[in-house]
């Protein structure tokens, strides 16, 4: 039996192009230091867990960075096509009959949420971790899913969830524990008090 696959959206860790509602109020120097202790720390010790297998889906295509620090060396990494979050999530994971999708932006995400999404994929066609926003910090299917499962989803919005949700009107959802993601300084902040001056 093959294993199930885990996904972390990556972006390269350049200056300027990461993070930028953080950005806004800790800097670009700051927003691309949390971007890559955060990546790090996500991909790490879920990369090295032997119950998946762990693919990092990096934009742009073909983008170098010293992913070997960012991700056990050895990680497979695959490019993100072009287009919407949807279009995108959609493509990555198109080719696995059982994946969960994750970014790097949710303090403390780690292995056992994965394996938590994965139980819930034995009774379920899709999984979804609701974040505070609206959105989701990860997103799970199995092999029975809509053919077009983000159609209709209001990115960065406090939508995105449930237009997600609405194109699974016939399947079987799990839900697990809300976790709130790191998007702006507030976000920081409610994770980190000293985090601003």
């Amino acid at each position: 039996m093959h294993r199930p696959v885990v996904i972390i959206f990556a972006r390269a860790p350049r200056l300027g192009a990461v993070k930028r509602r953080l950005a806004a109020g800790i800097g670009a120097r700051g927003a691309l230091r949390f971007y890559r202790a955060m990546l790090a720390a996500t991909a790490w010790p879920i990369a090295r867990d032997s119950r998946w297998r762990t693919i990092l889906a990096i934009t742009p295509p073909g983008a170098r960075a010293d992913w070997a620090r960012l991700a056990p060396p050895g990680t497979p990494r695959m490019a993100q096509v072009a287009g919407d979050l949807g279009q995108r999530m959609e493509k990555a994971l198109a080719p696995f009959p059982r994946a969960i999708l994750i970014g790097s932006d949710i303090p403390g995400l780690g292995p056992a949420d994965i394996a938590a999404g994965f139980r819930a994929l034995g009774r379920a066609d899709a999984v979804f971790g609701p974040a505070l926003d609206g959105g989701y910090w990860l997103v799970g299917f199995g092999p029975r899913r809509p053919h077009k499962p983000f159609a209709k989803a209001r990115w960065s919005s406090p939508n995105a969830l449930a237009d997600t949700m609405a194109n699974f009107h016939r399947h079987r959802i799990a839900l697990l524990p809300p976790k709130r993601d790191v998007d702006s300084a507030e976000d920081l902040v409610a994770f980190i008090p000293s985090a601003l001056p």
